[in-house]
């Protein structure tokens, strides 16, 4: 499966000094995301090959509690390459490979 969406970077608001930046898979594809059968993994997660701009990574969306969406961890080095911040505003593409 082969999404592509907008969103907003957002930090983890867990703890005040986080450092942690996300951005949030659109609930109508969430939930196309969660009816495709895998194993379970730790989380919940699902591993996926994200691409913002020019960086492309492997990494893992993770269930949203308080949403119900996924949201998709953002690396330093790609939010330094891209130059995204928090309020951000960023094109994702991610491939689900758990498929």
């Amino acid at each position: 499966m082969l999404i592509e969406f907008e969103s907003d970077v957002f930090r983890w608001s867990a703890r005040e000094d986080s450092s942690w930046f996300f951005t949030s898979v659109p609930p109508e594809l969430s939930e196309e995301i969660r009816e495709i059968p895998r194993p379970y993994r730790g989380f919940g997660s699902v591993r996926v090959r994200a691409r913002i701009g020019g960086c492309e990574w492997a990494t893992s969306i993770f269930p949203d509690s308080g949403s119900g969406s996924y949201v998709l961890p953002l690396k330093k080095t790609v939010r330094d390459a891209e130059a995204i911040g928090e309020g951000s505003v960023v094109v994702v593409r991610i491939e689900v490979l758990d498929a």
